[in-house]
């Protein structure tokens, strides 16, 4: 094999087919991403046997056609630390010669026949659903930070995923927060989940935002009766799904009679968060907010590190409401968005569950605190 190929554009698939790739394998040969190369692209391969992406480079000068295997840690090293432009690559039974205008690199390989390629499974499938790429990283950003992967319920290890005729909703919850986003989705020839249990683990999600590089594309996705398939016009990413039962998360969504809603803009409350949480730490996380006369009031006090009070204003001039929050999930909830959106804030006393919520479909519920923390 012999190719020259554009550095960056090889290192942003390297190391996106990397992330799949296992530190530690007893299947040496997993522990490298597979490349081949044909007449005008190249193809990189990584599985662990759990997740497996295949992902195309176009442009790509091929002089030989040919595979290889690239270890993760060497050949990845070469492509964030090179300075060269162009990097040519050569590879045969003795190794792989990696070299630019200023550097040149020998390393061992082992036998790309080795590589279980045929474990990558492609995109055959007739039913799908169809979505665009932005679409699919605002549902995948929105709700795997609130997945628990060090949980003993292992259902809450992954992003839940139905699908219906006209749309997809994606639910990540830990059992304290639970964030939910939905957006318009094209059922091809039938293909439908409902509620039943497509939990996609946090990690291939991880994968899959990475893939994604050109917004305005189309993806399909195939849930199957183990397994789901994701295709972009670039990648094709498989992973098993997720055993066990998730929570009926529709019932962890409030039904108010008496809440206060108030409009708030994302940027401000995200920096008041911030300062508030200063004097936070582990064993007291929670802030006091504290809603009335025009603004909003976030205390905390911790006994070793000192008090924090942030004022923010706001238009609610009702009744005194007062919660007690995790800062740190009301900050995740608030990193993903713009900070020149706007959302609405509802809660009805320091018991209940506070309800954030988008007008592109997005919710959020967070669990208060006991205020005797």
């Amino acid at each position: 094999m012999k190719i020259t190929c554009d550095r960056e554009l090889l290192s942003a698939a390297f190391h996106t087919a990397a992330m799949v790739a296992p530190a530690k394998s007893p299947k040496t040969i997993l522990q490298n991403v597979k490349i081949d190369a044909h007449e005008d692209r190249v193809t990189l391969m990584a599985t662990d046997m759990e997740v497996g992406i295949r992902l195309t480079i176009e442009g790509v000068e091929v002089s030989t056609p040919g595979s290889a295997v690239l270890p993760v840690g060497r050949f990845g090293s070469i492509l964030r630390e090179s300075s060269d432009d162009q990097l040519h690559i050569e590879a045969d039974a003795q190794g792989i010669r990696v070299h630019g205008l200023s550097s040149e690199f020998k390393l061992p390989s082992q036998n790309p026949d080795e590589f279980p390629s045929q474990s990558i499974i492609t995109f055959e499938e007739e039913k799908y659903h169809k979505l665009t790429e932005r679409l699919l990283r605002e549902l995948i950003r929105r709700t795997v930070f609130a997945t628990d992967t060090e949980s003993s319920r292992y259902a809450l290890g992954g992003v839940l995923l139905e699908m219906h005729a006209d749309k997809i909703i994606a639910v990540g919850t830990d059992g304290r927060r639970l964030a939910r986003m939905e957006g318009p989705a094209e059922s091809i020839n039938g293909h439908e989940t409902g509620e039943t249990t497509t939990i996609v683990p946090t990690r291939s999600m991880h994968v899959i935002d990475r893939a994604l590089s050109d917004l305005d594309a189309e993806v399909w996705i195939a849930v199957r009766q183990n397994d789901v398939l994701v295709k972009t016009p670039q990648a094709t990413i498989y992973t098993r799904l997720v055993e066990g039962r998730f929570p009926k998360w529709r019932d962890v969504f409030p039904v108010r009679h008496q809440a206060i809603q108030v409009e708030m803009n994302v940027g401000p409350l995200y920096s008041a968060v911030r300062q508030a949480a200063i004097v936070a730490d582990e064993e007291t996380r929670g802030l006091d907010f504290t809603f009335a006369d025009g603004k909003l009031v976030m205390t905390v006090a911790t006994a070793d590190i000192g008090a924090a009070r942030v004022e923010l204003p706001i238009p609610y001039t009702d009744r005194p409401v007062v919660v007690t929050l995790d800062n740190r999930f009301v900050a995740d909830f608030l990193k993903v968005l713009d900070p020149e959106r706007t959302f609405t804030l509802e809660i009805e006393n320091e018991e209940a569950a506070a309800l954030f919520t988008t007008d592109d479909g997005y919710g959020y519920v967070v669990m208060p605190l006991s205020r005797d923390r």
